[in-house]
């Protein structure tokens, strides 16, 4: 019969004359045992006693930690809101051991950060009796992954003014929004993805074009391959268009130019908006395109002959051609007597508003009479010679 702290437990064991067992105990206390002989009744109390303890259980904490990061981001941290001294602390990811085991310190603890994708649990154990107990709960790391890296198209020279160059992303996946950057900046152009490619518009700024997709749903972020760099050239200086102005039909014409050049930069001259004649080269004063006969506007566009930039220059000219005065007959003349009144001079025509001078043998008279739209008299004359009439 076994007893435990003197008192009978369980049922009694037969003898078999070997060993005996009476089984597991659970109880804490001392225990010893009383043999009878179920003959005689003799009594006899067995040699010794064994004494069992019931050792306690690591207290149990609750697994902290775990979430959702992004691949390559340095982990999630997996703790435990509690510990106890001399007992240790064994980290498990699906089941099995990972990592050392960490020491309780009397406070929470920290497996430090993890970056494999599972469930965790942590099981204590005591240090002195080895008794062991799994820790409450169990958290969870998840990776999400990054937006696929797609290319940066585009970028090259712009003219400064122009429309610009188009920055493109050669796909995109649907769910990520895109954002275009300036030498680190925002731009604040947003575009979501589609699937396919997807364009930021015309840029005209110069700089350094990147651009960095985002899962809307994890904030998981990738920086997209490559960049675009878009460089802006100058316009040619806008220079005064000079000359022009009116003349007589039968004249050399008039003469076009600019108040200033550049080097490097080639002028076309147009009438009004044609081109006319070859460009003229700048030399870094001011030019000349010669006399021009056409009556018309004229303009001048200037072209970088490296940048292929184009300017139209400041303002136009205008020629103007007059015609001339109608051509009539000197009329009169003649002989008469010396000391007589002298011979009518005239012209068998006029136009209205036209001034008539007459000379003779080349030089004037000083007779300047208006026309008045038809024929007129300069009156007698008594100088001998030729007499001419030239319309002002």
């Amino acid at each position: 019969q076994l007893l435990l702290n003197g008192n009978p437990i369980g049922s009694s064991v037969n003898g078999t004359g070997s060993a005996i067992s009476f089984g597991l105990q659970t109880l804490a206390g001392s225990y010893t045992v009383r043999a009878t002989n179920t003959t005689t009744l003799c009594e006899a109390i067995m040699s010794g006693a064994v004494t069992i303890t019931i050792n306690p259980l690591p207290t149990a904490f609750n697994v902290t930690g775990g979430g959702a990061y992004c691949a390559g981001d340095p982990g999630v941290e997996v703790g435990l809101s509690g510990s106890q001294l001399n007992v240790s602390y064994q980290l498990y990811l699906n089941g099995n051991p990972i990592g050392a085991p960490a020491n309780g310190t009397g406070s929470a603890i920290s497996f430090g950060l993890q970056t494999s994708a599972g469930t965790y649990t942590v099981e204590a154990s005591h240090s002195t009796t080895l008794c062991e107990n799994v820790m409450n709960g169990s958290v969870n790391i998840t990776i999400n992954p990054l937006p696929t890296v797609f290319n940066v198209l585009g970028g090259g020279d712009v003219c400064s003014g122009t429309t610009g160059i188009e920055i493109e992303l050669s796909g995109s996946q649907t769910g990520v929004n895109y954002v275009l950057y300036l030498d680190g900046v925002s731009t604040g152009i947003t575009i979501g993805g589609n699937g396919g490619p997807i364009s930021f518009g015309f840029q005209n700024q110069e700089g350094t074009y990147t651009v960095e997709g985002t899962f809307v749903a994890t904030l998981c972020s990738s920086t997209m391959n490559g960049s675009a760099t878009i460089s802006v050239n100058p316009l040619p200086v806008a220079y005064n268009v000079t000359g022009g102005g009116e003349y007589c039909a039968g004249d050399p014409g008039l003469e076009v130019g600019l108040s200033d050049s550049e080097t490097g930069v080639s002028y076309q001259l147009n009438l009004n908006g044609n081109p006319v004649g070859l460009p003229v080269l700048g030399s870094g004063n001011a030019i000349s395109f010669g006399l021009q006969l056409a009556e018309g506007t004229y303009t001048v566009v200037a072209t970088n002959t490296t940048t292929l930039c184009e300017a139209a220059m400041t303002g136009s000219v205008s020629i103007t051609i007059n015609p001339l005065p109608l051509e009539f007959t000197v009329t009169g003349g003649g002989e008469y007597c010396q000391g007589g009144a002298g011979v009518v001079v005239g012209l068998s025509g006029s136009e209205a508003g036209i001034n008539y001078e007459l000379f003779v043998n080349g030089g004037t008279t000083g007779t300047v009479t208006i026309g008045n739209g038809g024929a007129i008299s300069f009156g007698l004359q008594t100088t001998a010679g030729t007499y001419t009439v030239v319309a002002i």
